[in-house]
């Protein structure tokens, strides 16, 4: 009778010590790309209204155009780390190599049809004519970095599906600097304004991905994995992502739906919306870095048949989120006042973003569940059920979100919407994962 309790406890510690040892790495890893907006925002905000406004559109579009392709990190990690589970290095390692050459595919893909088009994309989300061409600059300039952004994610996808995430926290981190210190230099020093910022990210973006690339050519060398591009293993990682591509897309749809609603409240609106959204995204990642963890330990554990280990470390982990995701909540709310005069000195901006942060504050307990089983789904690669839950929450918070602007209620009824989305979220994944039909094991799904 002792023993049980006694083994579940020595269970609970295990677990608790592989999350901890991959969280804490991904967590930096993960809140670079937040961290790098949060910069800019810091420096272009202190420009004027008109540039902050500008940079909030041209982020968001982006975001969207490499967070489209998250599934190049996600669908990555989870076969890297099946394929680590089943004892077989080499094949996993050439799985990574294959995500990075589609990565470099998919971002010449992406230049190609962003650069013309970036006009039409600040129009279509209603900058208004002080801020559009800012937005636009910013866009442009941006969009030339995507290339070692995607290299950047399937590169981190590989090194987490083999149970590193120190590696990425360091290019994180020097990144991270690098990235500081080339916007200040080059938006003041050199008085380049909005321009500045965006060469800034693009250099440090792509000294990151050189950096990734050196090291996995070395990791594939070792364990006698080709460097060649393989036709059929680029052709199977895309469509592997596909159903993830759709998630993605429908969820960053939900982000452009409320930077555009957030646009047409005002320029103090969409200020305070940019400066919000650079913290939720900073939040929401923080809480993603459990489900990192939860990905490469859930798909070693299904790629060695350990079932139980796999419904085990899941449910440590929704404990994580729920705590961790308290903890964020009460921080937001307590330091609201003294947060918001780093990005911007516009006594409108901050009297709409206040009580809108409150909002975020209270939501993110439902936000650390939210994270934590969507990573554990997606280490189970069951992508497709999480593209049909993704387009039910769409469907639901599109309608209510364009009432906003008729209904009335500024941001802080626009983060409130926010909040139902988050909901609807955690009541599809809670949902899924009681079921047990994610769990499949073997090297592949």
């Amino acid at each position: 009778m002792t023993q049980a309790p006694a083994r579940r406890r020595a269970d609970r510690r295990q677990h608790d010590r592989e999350i901890v040892s991959l969280a804490i790495p991904a967590f930096g890893a993960l809140v670079a790309e937040p961290l790098f907006l949060m910069a800019d925002t810091a420096i272009v905000g202190h420009l004027g209204t008109a540039q902050l406004a500008g940079l909030g559109v041209a982020s968001a579009l982006l975001m969207t155009g490499v967070s489209v392709f998250v599934f190049l990190a996600y669908a990555t990690t989870a076969a890297v780390a099946r394929r680590v589970g089943a004892g077989d290095l080499q094949a996993a390692i050439r799985q990574g190599m294959d995500g990075i050459w589609l990565a470099l595919l998919l971002g010449a893909a992406v230049i190609a049809v962003a650069l013309p088009t970036a006009p039409a994309l600040v129009e279509l989300f209603g900058a208004s004519d002080a801020a559009a061409p800012y937005a636009t600059t910013y866009l442009r300039i941006s969009t030339l970095g995507i290339p070692a952004m995607l290299v950047v994610l399937a590169a981190t996808g590989l090194l987490r599906g083999l149970q590193d995430t120190r590696t990425p926290l360091y290019v994180a981190v020097a990144g991270f600097v690098a990235n500081g210190a080339l916007n200040a230099g080059l938006v003041y020093g050199a008085d380049l304004g909005v321009a500045g910022s965006a060469w800034g990210t693009v250099i440090a973006q792509c000294g990151m991905a050189a950096v990734y690339l050196v090291v996995v050519l070395r990791g594939a060398r070792k364990h006698g994995a080709s460097l060649r591009p393989d036709v059929a293993g680029i052709r199977a990682s895309a469509q592997a992502g596909v159903p993830l591509l759709v998630r993605t897309l429908s969820l960053r749809a939900v982000l452009l739906i409320a930077t555009a609603v957030a646009a047409r409240l005002g320029d103090a609106d969409i200020a305070a919306h940019q400066i919000i959204l650079s913290l939720w995204s900073l939040l929401a990642f923080a809480l993603d870095a459990i489900a990192i963890a939860g990905q490469a330990i859930i798909g070693r554990y299904l790629g060695a048949g350990d079932t139980q280990g796999a419904r085990d470390a899941c449910r440590r982990m929704v404990e994580w989120g729920i705590a961790v995701g308290v903890v964020l909540g009460i921080l937001v709310a307590l330091t609201r006042p003294a947060f918001l005069p780093l990005f911007t000195s516009d006594s409108a901006v901050k009297d709409a973003a206040l009580p809108a942060l409150l909002i975020v504050a209270l939501s993110q307990p439902i936000s650390g569940i939210v994270f934590v089983l969507d990573g554990v789904l997606m280490g189970a690669g069951d992508g497709p059920y999480l593209a049909w839950a993704m387009l039910l929450t769409l469907a639901v918070f599109t309608p209510v979100a364009l009432l906003v602007p008729v209904l009335g209620g500024g941001l802080t009824a626009l983060w409130a919407t926010m909040t139902l989305m988050m909901t609807v979220r955690m009541l599809t994944l809670w949902v899924r994962t009681r079921s047990g039909r994610w769990i499949v094991t073997g090297a592949s799904r």
